[in-house]
């Protein structure tokens, strides 16, 4: 029996591992789609958005059954109960990326509004804290969680540069208005992801400390 809850255990992981891949692939095709002004990648983001929501209910599934069977206790309890958050946390970055496509189709029927530099630097920072956090959850590492809720700052400011730098946009020219909109939600959609990535990292540290981290609360004592 507790052979047969490890491998149970194992393939969890390897579900969770399997869509934050898909959920990283799902932002760099909608991001290669701005970049390289080519409609016909979204496509790949709707394509790949099916697997995460096939996943997002078989993970559900098994961690529920996980949970009934075995009746796990300590560090595999929190595993799972951890894994069902990062799962959700996982589907919601598949739905941000899709609404970055919808801003992004928008954009891509005008002529550019201005160069994008910042977005790029959003789009790889949110990227490493999704592989940092699930990296991990997965081998218990708390420090390098640690180092995801810093990342978070720098994302949280680029943000508001852009909003910055595209208001400025939008006072001086009213033709400019609806791009710069886009491009502003994009970045807040970047800043959600982020955000959901640094969920993950504090369940990371939940499961080998069981110690609530969210808000940054450990920073108190």
């Amino acid at each position: 029996m507790i052979r047969y809850f490890d491998e149970e255990l194992k393939e969890l992981k390897e579900k969770i591992l399997q869509m934050g891949t898909i959920s990283e692939e799902m932002i760099d095709y909608a991001t290669k789609a701005l970049m390289e002004e080519k409609e016909e990648l979204i496509q790949e983001v709707f394509t790949r958005e099916n697997k995460i929501n096939q996943l997002h209910i078989e993970i559900d599934e098994m961690a529920l059954q996980l949970l009934a069977l075995h009746q796990p206790t300590a560090i595999d309890l929190r595993f799972i109960t951890a894994g069902i958050k990062i799962n959700s946390d996982l589907e919601r970055i598949g739905d941000l990326t899709i609404n970055i496509t919808d801003n992004i189709l928008t954009l891509l029927k005008q002529p550019q509004l201005k160069p994008y530099l910042d977005l790029p630097r959003m789009n790889l920072f949110a990227k490493e804290m999704l592989r940092k956090s699930l990296d991990a959850f997965i081998n218990k590492d708390v420090e390098l969680a640690r180092s995801v809720l810093l990342m978070d700052t720098e994302v949280d400011n680029l943000k508001d540069q852009i909003f910055r730098e595209l208001l400025t946009f939008m006072l001086s020219d009213s033709q400019a208005i609806e791009r710069a909109l886009a491009l502003i939600l994009i970045s807040r959609h970047l800043e959600r992801i982020a955000d959901h990535a640094t969920n993950i990292a504090e369940d990371a540290i939940f499961i080998v400390m069981g110690k609530d981290v969210r808000h940054h609360l450990e920073k108190k004592e």
